[in-house]
């Protein structure tokens, strides 16, 4: 699981983002749109300086009205299949249109915040509204552009890496480079595209970041369906995905929601090691490895360590075992491809690097921002639940004198329980 849709990032019944929450946009569009209309002019464009009077009938029809440009419905439909197929150039794989209403899904989040599921990460309970109504986090907002990027990697075989407890298990999205950046210059760039069509026009884009229910939109906009991981599922992508939206005052028509096709099936919430998935549709981020080993700063709760195994970054396990992800397609993109052998590395190797090597090879990766701290935490408790060795030994003996006391507490938990095998 990643903190995207999770992720980010997908937690609660109703979509939480799962990444670090950049600071909410104050700002909003100078003209919100009227329904399928084109902003007052002249206007400026996120940042930009004052754009030029002029006709834009490259996709509308020339209909004015007190200020206004109409954009009829059959143009508006065309240039949504036009965004399309620019985001699909662009390496986008999926592209879909909702609307900014997301009334109903709001008191299921404030439930789980109730509940304390969110654990430590208090910027799920920060900006108020704004998280559920678009166009409070940035004003002007009439409908979001909702896309998906494959991430998964040709890589090691994942049960096979799960299954020997020698190597550490990274999730599959943390492989290659940060997907931040990546996904990010993907949607400015189609909003560029966009802007050569329609002139300049307010948008804003996201990717994993600030307030914004990126799976609850995905959801509205037929990008896929909910699983009962809480994560976004595609009949034809599995979950292995980003998601990504540009908040924009073009009014676009929203696309029809995709209905839920899991069924019966409750193979996510049975295969998940600390049962973090308490109910379809409801995760305790508190018991989640993804949380534990990414999102928590302090110490990893001791009931758990022995649950979490060899993963040391994240967790797929709900993923794995989901019957869709059979559809799931290597991603082609550059950027995603593994990196450092980090798909069948021994847990013994990560655990010796230094700091600086630590800053060196995950300079550019998603990994990085948990620091090396916790990176070693991880990495103590996934040695503590390795079969036992010398070498496993002697590398955790090598970290008992760490000036962490986070990552002595770990090594002595790991030791301890080694030493305690052996007596038996």
């Amino acid at each position: 699981m990643r903190f995207n849709q999770r992720i980010g990032r997908a937690f609660d019944p109703a979509g939480i983002t799962q990444g670090p929450q950049d600071a909410a946009y104050q700002g909003g569009f100078p003209h919100p749109q009227i329904p399928f209309q084109v902003e007052h002019r002249p206007r400026t464009q996120h940042g930009t300086q004052a754009c030029p009077q002029r006709q834009r009938g490259r996709f509308i029809g020339q209909v004015h009205y007190e200020g206004f440009i109409i954009i009829g419905m059959h143009e508006a439909e065309d240039l949504k299949a036009k965004i399309r197929d620019w985001g699909k150039a662009l390496g986008l794989d999926g592209v879909a249109f909702a609307g900014i209403d997301l009334g109903g899904a709001e008191p299921g989040f404030a439930a789980w915040l109730a509940a304390g599921f969110h654990g430590e990460m208090d910027y799920m309970a920060a900006h108020g509204s704004k998280r559920w109504r678009p166009a409070e986090l940035v004003p002007g907002t009439v409908s979001v552009i909702s896309t998906r990027m494959n991430y998964l990697p040709e890589a090691a075989d994942a049960a096979a890496n799960l299954a020997d407890g020698s190597r550490a298990y990274l999730s599959r999205y943390a492989l290659g480079r940060d997907y931040h950046k990546v996904l990010r210059q993907r949607l400015q760039k189609l909003a560029d595209r966009i802007s050569k069509e329609t002139g300049p026009f307010g948008y804003r884009v996201f990717t994993d970041s600030a307030p914004v229910q990126e799976v609850e939109l995905a959801t509205r906009s037929g990008l896929g369906w909910r699983g009962k991981h809480t994560l976004l599922l595609s009949r034809q992508a599995g979950s292995h995905f980003f998601l990504g939206e540009i908040y924009t005052d073009l009014a676009l028509p929203p696309d029809e929601p995709e209905s839920d096709h899991c069924g019966t099936c409750r193979a996510c919430i049975d295969a998940c090691p600390t049962a973090a998935i308490v109910a379809p549709y409801r995760v305790d981020a508190r018991r989640c490895i993804s949380y534990l080993t990414i999102e928590l700063k302090g110490s990893i709760p001791e009931e758990l360590r022995p649950l979490i195994g060899n993963r040391v970054y994240g967790c797929d396990d709900c993923q794995l075992c989901c019957p869709w992800n059979r559809f799931a397609h290597p991603s082609p993109e550059p950027d995603f491809v593994v990196r450092h052998g980090l798909d069948a590395v021994r847990l013994v190797e990560l655990f010796r690097w230094s700091e600086t090597e630590f800053e060196q090879r995950m300079a550019g990766s998603p990994i990085r921002r948990i620091g090396y701290e916790r990176w070693l935490r991880n990495l103590a408790v996934g040695l503590g639940n390795a079969p036992a060795s010398p070498e496993v030994l002697s590398a955790l003996e090598s970290r008992t004198s760490h000036p962490s006391t986070l990552v002595q507490e770990h090594v002595a938990w790991a030791l301890a329980r080694h030493r305690a095998a052996i007596r038996h």
